[in-house]
């Protein structure tokens, strides 16, 4: 198998992909998450069109949607912006935080096994059209391109050990990548060891916002494993000429250059220009990526930073099991 990109259009060869911001926010319909935070609200598909209109326009290609299942995810609305934008888009199934569901939420009540049966569907059958909140289960054209989950503070819960499980067992099955969320930035290491127990490649294992811990040592012991991760703070630290993203970047790429990429994980109204927020989701390809040739960071890097790994960790791998 030719290793390939699932986007909501469907599959395309890596040397495609262009420059990819590598964890993003890009639709998140009402619901139990907007309600408890409605700056979270991103339902607009013209506006969200429009915002990336602007992307492409400074070179984006790819963006990685990191909404999984039944928290404000819709397919169908990413699939028009793809279409209204030009910006490739990657979708994934998966779960999130219990934070993200409402009390009692079903995803809490099954096991792994059903968990994984149910990622195996959207990646291969297409994505439910009702984000798995019923009544009924309806797959779309549109098949989903990574398994998202995510682990806690410090530490992995029981539900969240249980996502993994389900995550890695899908990852074995159909060869998509996996996506994790790292609770500002910490127990990377147990997430790491976890999926590596249950057979995951770590080299399309992609581990998001570890610059929220900016220990260079701790990066360091994460990125000798093997795993990839994903920087998104850059815009968020507040003093300019201190900013720990940035630093990350210069100590580490030397040593780690195929291992690293950037996003924004943007999931706030007060982000987007089309909502009348800032910076907008151009910074990373203007502000920022000037920013990075003004601290001598090799062009070539920074092409790759963008381009070549996250082409390479978002790429599906070989299945190396059946389903039962």
């Amino acid at each position: 198998m030719n290793p390939f990109i699932r986007t909501v259009l469907g599959d395309i060869p890596l040397q495609q992909m262009g420059i990819c911001y590598a964890h993003e926010h890009l639709i998140i319909d009402a619901g139990f998450t907007t309600h408890q935070t409605p700056d979270f609200l991103l339902d607009d598909a013209a506006k969200c069109a429009a915002e990336l209109r602007e992307a492409y326009a400074v070179g984006v290609r790819t963006m990685v949607d990191s909404m999984p299942m039944a928290c404000g995810r819709n397919v169908l609305k990413l699939e028009e912006v793809s279409r209204l934008s030009g910006v490739q888009i990657l979708c994934p199934t998966g779960i999130h935080l219990c934070k993200y569901y409402p009390p009692g939420h079903w995803s809490l009540r099954v096991d792994a096994d059903t968990l994984a049966k149910l990622f195996i569907r959207e990646i291969t059958e297409g994505i439910d059209a009702n984000d798995g909140n019923g009544p009924q289960w309806r797959a779309t054209p549109h098949r989903a391109g990574l398994i998202k989950v995510a682990g806690g503070l410090n530490q992995l819960d029981a539900q969240q050990r249980k996502t993994f499980e389900a995550a890695a067992a899908a990852h074995r099955i159909t060869g998509a990548p996996i996506l994790t969320h790292t609770e500002q930035g910490t127990a990377a290491m147990a997430q790491i060891e976890l999926l590596r127990s249950l057979g995951a490649d770590l080299r399309h294992v992609v581990l998001s916002h570890l610059d929220r811990n900016p220990d260079v040592a701790y990066h360091r012991d994460v990125l000798q494993t093997g795993v990839r991760v994903e920087y998104d703070n850059a815009f968020r630290w507040k003093a300019p000429d201190d900013n720990p993203t940035l630093h990350l970047l210069i100590t580490l790429l030397p040593q780690f250059p195929d291992q690293i990429m950037l996003g924004m994980d943007a999931a706030r109204r007060s982000y987007w220009t089309s909502y009348g927020g800032s910076p907008g989701l151009t910074f990373l390809q203007t502000t920022w990526a000037a920013h990075m040739k003004q601290a001598g960071i090799d062009e070539n890097i920074i092409h790759r930073v963008f381009v070549t790994t996250p082409a390479d960790a978002y790429s599906f791998t070989t299945a190396r099991e059946s389903p039962q």
